[in-house]
């Protein structure tokens, strides 16, 4: 009788590690959704010239979405999914050049399994700053 009970909880382990019992399955995270930027309004100012800022029109943009000025977040306000507004700082225009601006859309965590979306970075616009 000793035997038939350690033979039975002996399979009973090794159907459930077998299946998969003893480790969770996570899933990843997918694509997020691609915001993409179709034009910056003004998309040059004069260096120097301070208090300014531009909108930026597209589509796709999350309420928490990040305006980007050479990889650094700016103070960005959500309008609409096409459209935000941002303050470029007064020392990014300071010199003649040009910035990178992109759209960010953050990721989202996903559950106790894994899940979410990742982050989702648009096309680059260029800014001169003259």
């Amino acid at each position: 009788m000793k035997l038939a009970k350690t033979l039975s909880l002996t399979l009973l382990l090794g159907l459930g590690v077998a299946c998969g019992y003893s480790s969770k399955m996570t899933t990843p995270a997918v694509a997020g959704t691609m915001p993409n930027i179709t034009t910056l309004s003004p998309n040059s100012v004069k260096a120097g010239t301070m208090g300014n800022s531009m909108m930026v029109m597209g589509a796709n943009f999350a309420n928490n979405a990040t305006v980007n000025w050479n990889g650094t977040a700016l103070t960005a306000t959500f309008t609409n999914s096409g459209l935000m507004t941002a303050t470029i700082p007064d020392a990014d225009v300071a010199t003649a050049g040009m910035a990178t601006v992109t759209v960010t859309n953050p990721g989202t965590q996903g559950g106790i399994y894994g899940g979410g979306t990742m982050a989702a970075t648009s096309n680059s616009m260029t800014f001169t700053v003259n």
